[in-house]
């Protein structure tokens, strides 16, 4: 059992889901898209395990050492559907913003 920055025992599975979703996306693109741009398979793998070291890092700041078991409460509706809506479009704009340099080439 992982332990949040006050002792408390939090659950790790957020933070394992997160960190393995960012492993598996991390390296079944990264590398491809940073040789698309002219880098080397060496390069490409090195950008992929930085950007899976980095999404590690943030899920056990967010999931794990911020995180208050003793605070559980119901969200509501509209805030969830407000957060669902914000992230689909953060989602749509990252994947505009890159594949805006594969399309100038």
């Amino acid at each position: 059992m992982l332990r949040n920055s006050e002792g408390a025992a939090v659950d790790p599975v957020p933070f394992l889901v997160v960190s393995l979703l960012g492993f598996a996306v991390s390296f079944a693109v990264g590398p491809l898209y940073v040789m698309a741009l002219g880098a080397s398979l060496p390069v490409g793998l090195g950008v992929a395990g930085a950007t899976t070291a980095v999404t590690a890092a943030v899920a056990y700041h967010r999931y794990v050492w911020t995180e208050r078991p003793d605070l559980r409460r119901e969200i509501p509706v509209d805030a969830r559907f407000g957060r669902l809506v914000y992230g689909l479009l953060a989602g749509l704009l990252a994947v505009a913003a890159l594949a805006l340099p594969l399309l100038a080439r």
